[in-house]
């Protein structure tokens, strides 16, 4: 009797901190909404910098979704270095490999050195090899990768029209993508963007900062929500819409806050994704230690190098719903 009174009062705390926090982020949807900056068209020289029809493709694999029996559920769309290789085949092993469900693809820039480089030589030869590969000719930075998500969002756009869902996930990351593939089914089919959410982001005015970012080049004092750039799950309709927006979004180097300035545009707020009961957010970005039964309760986990992430996966399978 004592038990079944003490598990009605967790179901009631439980059910009060839903109620808390569906008010938190409606209450905090509706100031997001309130007074948007009102957009106006950037300048052509400066969206020509982040235009992926500035640029051309090396590698293009347009029939990457066409070629299926089928329009993949998810695309996992993974942003790396050229020089990468281990990375790649890492990430083709494990949560990347091949299925009914899903299609990965790599998308790359050029390597120091161009396309006469020995880099990029292997890179084609990979890409023969195994057919994901996507790249344009721009300079593989981290200063460009804006210019590369704004290309993986237009080419899933063009080539990928009928996917219902896409991911951004970097090569170092974990992802649990039984469970993502299980969260995705009872999920909003528009509209719907999910990840670790930074709702206090504040631009880092000093120059000895990675992300510094000078007032003139953005002079608002704080970020519009947005999710951090390790991993992030959308509705594909968002794909147009996210390269529509972006020529009203002045070119940042910092892409996951770009991303929330062009949902800005959008009118759309990225939500949280929790577990139950404890509430625990479903984007671990931070470095955890690997734990078989803690990371079949998450959707990602972040910080791994590739022989890592192919030694947990090989424990992780074995029982991916939980010990």
């Amino acid at each position: 009797m004592r038990r079944r009174s003490l598990w009605r009062l967790v179901k009631l705390v439980a059910a009060a901190l839903a109620l808390v926090l569906s008010a938190h982020i409606l209450l905090s949807g509706l100031t997001y909404g309130k007074h948007p900056p009102k957009p106006s068209l950037l300048p052509a020289e400066e969206y020509r910098l982040i235009s992926p029809e500035t640029y051309e493709y090396v590698l293009k694999r347009p029939a990457a979704c066409a070629d299926r029996t089928g329009p993949p559920f998810l695309v996992l769309m993974v942003p790396v270095a050229p020089a990468e290789a281990a990375a790649r085949e890492a990430v083709r092993k494990t949560w990347g490999a091949p299925s009914e469900d899903t299609l990965t693809l790599f998308f790359v820039g050029l390597p120091e050195g161009g396309r006469g480089s020995r880099v990029q030589a292997l890179l084609e030869e990979e890409s023969s090899a195994r057919a994901d590969i996507i790249q344009m000719n721009f300079q593989d930075s981290y200063q460009n990768l804006t210019v590369k998500t704004m290309m993986m969002m237009s080419w899933l756009a063009t080539h990928c029209p009928n996917a219902s869902y896409a991911m951004k996930v970097d090569t170092d990351v974990f992802v649990n993508v039984f469970y993502l593939l299980r969260r995705l089914r009872g999920s909003p089919g528009r509209d719907f963007i999910t990840g670790s959410v930074i709702s206090d982001g504040r631009p880092r005015r000093s120059r000895d900062s990675k992300w510094h970012l000078s007032e003139e080049v953005y002079p608002e004092d704080s970020f519009p929500p947005y999710v951090s750039g390790a991993g992030y799950v959308f509705s594909a309709d968002l794909a147009p819409r996210i390269s529509w927006a972006s020529r009203f979004v002045r070119p940042i180097p910092l892409e996951d806050v770009y991303v929330g300035l062009c949902l800005r545009v959008l009118a759309v707020r990225p939500v949280y994704s929790l577990g139950l009961p404890t509430f625990r957010s479903l984007f671990e970005v931070r470095r955890l230690q690997y734990d078989r039964c803690a990371f079949a309760r998450l959707v990602l986990a972040n910080g791994f190098k590739p022989s890592q992430l192919l030694h947990m996966w090989r424990d992780f399978t074995r029982d991916p719903s939980g010990c």
